[in-house]
């Protein structure tokens, strides 16, 4: 018997100082299968039991697959080109084939798993793998949630509605449509929330000065 969904799910998990047997609940409370780790460093010095190996040696132990994908989908780019005033671009970042082939990876793999993208935080409007990675791949026709820190799974559709409340653009606006408003509050966001480069030493310098 056919054992893939016909509704491929893709799911979006922070690891946060959970231990990792409230991880574990978390994970297989949402019917996830298979965990793809979104972090550039995937490692921890605080909960040092979501470093790479032992993670994954963690998920074989409960019967889920694992993969690391922050080298494609991470949140902390490397090229100039890819940050906007020392911040990182997401806009930009989304544009780049490594993305995009990183993409297509979680699109196939959920139609055979319910795939976790797993980062650190545990806030998803907080995170990358919500302003960036859910975002694209909502925009790919995937149905992606949340699992929030108490279980929950949220739709990307509420959290997207928290977004514009967080970021004071729930109200209709007859000079911005709701794609432009939404568009404008996931910049908004990505601005607080992306990984920004240290200011050059000298900069901070001559400020001082």
């Amino acid at each position: 018997m056919d054992s893939t969904p016909s509704d491929p799910r893709v799911l979006t998990i922070g690891h946060s100082t959970h231990s990792w047997e409230r991880f574990e609940r978390l994970l297989l409370g949402a019917g996830v299968t298979a965990v793809a780790d979104v972090r550039t460093s995937p490692w921890s010095r605080h909960t040092p039991q979501f470093n790479r190996d032992a993670l994954a040696e963690g998920l074989k132990g409960a019967g889920l697959a694992y993969v690391y994908l922050g080298d494609a989908l991470g949140g902390r780019p490397t090229g100039a080109h890819l940050f906007d005033d020392g911040v990182a671009d997401y806009e930009a970042m989304a544009a780049e084939p490594a993305f995009k082939a990183g993409l297509e990876r979680v699109r196939k793999g959920a139609e055979r798993h319910v795939v976790a993208l797993m980062c650190a935080e545990q806030e998803p409007l907080d995170c990358h793998r919500c302003l960036l990675v859910s975002r694209q791949l909502k925009a790919m026709g995937l149905a992606v949630s949340h699992v929030l820190p108490d279980g929950q799974v949220e739709p990307h559709a509420a959290t997207e509605r928290r977004l514009l409340v967080c970021e004071g653009l729930e109200h209709d606006d007859f000079l911005e449509g709701p794609e432009e408003r939404l568009a404008r509050a996931y910049r908004q966001r990505a601005r607080k929330a992306a990984y920004a480069e240290d200011p050059p030493e000298t900069a901070v310098l001559g400020a001082a000065g």
